[in-house]
C-alpha cells in the first residue's frame, strides 16, 4: 500500500514539473512574440541614444530619455543614486525574487561617425561617439523589462524588476560606488548585457577578466622663468616624466598578466614657465585583487620617488576601480539555452555588404557578420581577454551573468570610430532585439524556477566566494568623479544637438541623416 502511495506521489510530482515546464515554455514563446512587437521601440532607443553620444558622468540626455520611457510604463524611478547625478534605479513589482538588469550609457571621445558608412565620416568632427556600442544596451534591457512587466501583470507572477545604468563605464568609475550604496543588497540575480559581434555568454573569469584601479597623480612644484632663473623653479612636469620613465623601466620586471597605461593630463602651460602643476593618469590592471593592490602600491612608490627627485610634492585621486568579474555558471547555463533558442538574427545582403566592406578597409578578416551563436565553454586563461569592466564588483556581491548580443561587426579594434558604424543600422536593431529576447527568457527562468536561483547562490557561496571575499578597491572617503568630461561635452554638445534623432519626423536615424544603407567606398 505504501509503495502504491509513493508511486502516486511521484507521478503527481512529475506531472507538476511537466506542467510547470510546459507553462514556462508557453510563457517564453509569448515573451519572444512580445519583444518582436516592440521592434520599433528597440530601433528608436538604439538610434536616439546613439545620437546623444554622451561621455561618462555627462549622460544627462540619455538618462532623462530612458527614465522617461520607464516612468511612462509604470516603473518607479529614483534618480541621483550613490551621489551620481546621472545614475538611477527604476523598479517595478514587489517581493521576491528581485531581478536586476544593468548596461552602460556612456560613449568614448573622438568617435563621432555617420552610421551605415563604411569609412571614416564623422557627424561632428572631433566629437564623442558610440564607438563602443553602449547606445544599444538600454534598448535590450528596457524592451525585456517592459515585456516582463506585461507578463507579470497578465499571469500574476510575483517578483521585482530593477533596472540600473552603468554610468561612466569607460572610466571604470561608478559600479563600486553603486555596490557601496547598497543598491544590490536585496537583489537575487543580475542580468547584464554588452554589445558584441558575437552571441554568447560565459562563466567564471572568462570575459574581460582583468580588474584595475584608475588613479590620477598630481604633482605640485614651483613656477619660475624657464630661461632667466630656472634654478628657482621646481618642475611638476619633470616629476611626471620621471614617474613615467621609472614605471616603463619597471614593466620588464612585472608579471606578464599585468597591463598598465597612462596619459599625461596636464603638462604645464607654456614652455617659458617652469610648470608648477602637472598630472598623469594611470590604469593598473591585473588578474586578482592582491596583484591589483601590488601594482597600485608600486605606482605610489614611483610617484614618491619622482617627487623626491624633483623637489615637488604630489596628491592623488582615485577615478575608478574594478574587480575582475566572476560570472555565475548556473545562470550562464540557463542563459545559453535561451541564446540557442533565439538564434542569430537573419542578416540580409545589405548588412553583410557593410560588415565586409568595413572589415576589408580595416585590414581584418573579411568574413562579415557571424551566422552561429557561440558555444558555452569553460573559462580558460588562454582565451581570456585583456580588457576590464566595472561590473566585476557586482559579480562578487550577487550572482550575475553577462550577455554578449550581436549588434556590432566582428573583428573591429574596439574603442574606435569603426565600432560606431553599425550602431544605428539594421545590424544593431536586429541584434538588440535578439538580446532583448534572451534577457526576457532568462529572467523568466529566474522568476518561475526557484531551483535555478537556489543553485546559482550555491555556486556563488560554495565555489566563487569560498576562498575569495570581496574587499572594495575604493576607500571609504573616495567619491565619484562626477565633474569629469563636463568641459568636453559643453564644447561639443551645441553642435551635436543639431543632429539629435527625431523619431516623430523620421523612421530611422539613417533616414534623418540622409544615408543610403549601406554606403561603401567605390571600387
Amino acid at each position: 500500500m505504501r509503495h502504491g502511495c509513493h508511486v502516486l506521489v511521484l507521478l503527481f510530482t512529475v506531472s507538476l514539473m511537466a506542467s510547470g515546464q510546459a507553462n514556462l515554455a508557453a510563457m517564453k514563446k509569448e515573451a519572444s512574440e512580445k519583444v518582436d512587437a516592440r521592434q520599433q521601440l528597440v530601433q528608436q532607443m538604439v538610434d536616439q541614444i546613439f545620437s546623444y553620444a554622451e561621455l561618462g558622468f555627462q549622460e544627462f540626455e540619455t538618462s532623462k530619455y530612458v527614465t522617461g520611457i520607464l516612468e511612462k510604463n509604470g516603473f518607479k524611478v529614483e534618480r541621483g543614486v550613490a551621489g551620481i547625478p546621472t545614475a538611477w534605479v527604476a523598479t517595478y513589482g514587489s517581493g521576491k525574487p528581485v531581478i536586476g538588469f544593468i548596461t552602460d550609457l556612456d560613449c568614448i571621445p573622438r568617435a563621432s561617425q555617420k552610421p551605415g558608412v563604411a569609412y571614416h565620416d564623422p557627424i561632428v568632427e572631433g566629437a564623442p561617439g558610440h564607438g563602443e556600442g553602449h547606445n544599444s544596451g538600454m534598448a535590450v534591457n528596457v524592451a525585456a523589462a517592459l515585456v516582463l512587466k506585461d507578463l507579470m501583470q497578465e499571469h500574476k507572477i510575483p517578483g521585482t524588476l530593477k533596472i540600473l545604468p552603468g554610468v561612466a563605464e569607460e572610466l571604470l568609475a561608478t559600479k563600486a560606488f553603486l555596490v557601496r550604496a547598497g543598491l544590490f543588497k536585496d537583489v537575487d540575480a543580475v542580468l547584464g548585457v554588452h554589445v558584441s559581434g558575437e552571441f554568447g555568454t560565459g562563466y567564471g573569469q572568462t570575459f574581460a577578466p582583468q580588474g584595475l584601479v584608475s588613479v590620477q597623480y598630481f604633482f605640485h612644484g614651483k613656477a619660475a622663468h624657464a630661461a632667466s632663473s630656472p634654478w628657482e623653479g621646481r618642475s611638476a612636469l619633470d616629476a611626471v616624466e620621471l614617474m613615467d620613465t621609472g614605471w616603463n623601466f619597471r614593466r620588464e620586471h612585472l608579471r606578464l598578466q599585468q597591463r598598465s597605461h597612462y596619459v599625461i593630463i596636464n603638462g604645464g602651460d607654456q614652455p617659458n614657465v617652469v610648470p608648477s602643476e602637472a598630472g598623469v593618469w594611470y590604469y593598473f590592471r591585473e588578474l586578482d585583487y592582491p596583484h591589483i593592490l601590488q601594482s597600485y602600491e608600486l605606482g605610489d612608490t614611483m610617484a614618491k620617488a619622482a617627487a623626491m627627485m624633483t623637489g615637488t610634492t604630489f596628491t592623488k585621486k582615485l577615478v575608478g576601480s574594478a574587480w575582475p568579474p566572476h560570472f555565475n555558471k548556473v545562470i550562464a547555463e540557463a542563459e545559453q539555452k535561451n541564446i540557442e533558442a533565439v538564434g542569430m538574427p537573419k542578416w540580409d545582403e545589405a548588412d553583410q555588404i557593410l560588415a565586409k566592406a568595413l572589415q576589408k578597409d580595416w585590414g581584418e578578416k573579411k568574413e562579415g557578420l557571424k551566422e552561429k551563436v557561440e558555444e558555452l565553454t569553460p573559462p580558460s586563461p588562454e582565451t581570456a581577454e585583456g580588457g576590464s569592466d566595472d561590473v566585476g564588483d557586482i559579480t562578487w556581491v550577487v550572482p550575475m551573468v553577462y550577455l554578449k548580443y550581436p549588434a556590432n561587426i566582428p573583428y573591429l579594434p574596439g574603442h574606435n570610430w569603426t565600432d560606431a558604424v553599425a550602431m544605428a543600422t539594421p545590424i544593431a536593431h536586429k541584434g538588440s532585439t535578439a538580446g532583448a529576447k534572451v534577457q526576457a527568457l532568462t529572467a523568466l527562468d529566474l522568476l518561475l524556477s526557484p531551483d535555478t536561483l537556489e543553485k546559482a547562490w550555491t555556486y556563488f557561496k560554495d565555489v566563487q566566494t569560498k576562498d575569495m571575499k570581496y574587499t572594495p578597491l575604493i576607500a571609504p572617503d573616495d567619491q565619484p568623479a562626477i565633474d569629469m568630461n563636463k568641459e568636453k561635452m559643453e564644447r561639443f554638445r551645441p553642435e551635436m544637438r543639431k543632429y539629435y534623432y527625431d523619431p516623430a519626423k523620421y523612421k530611422t536615424y539613417l533616414e534623418q541623416l540622409g544615408i543610403q544603407y549601406p554606403t561603401v567606398k567605390k571600387q
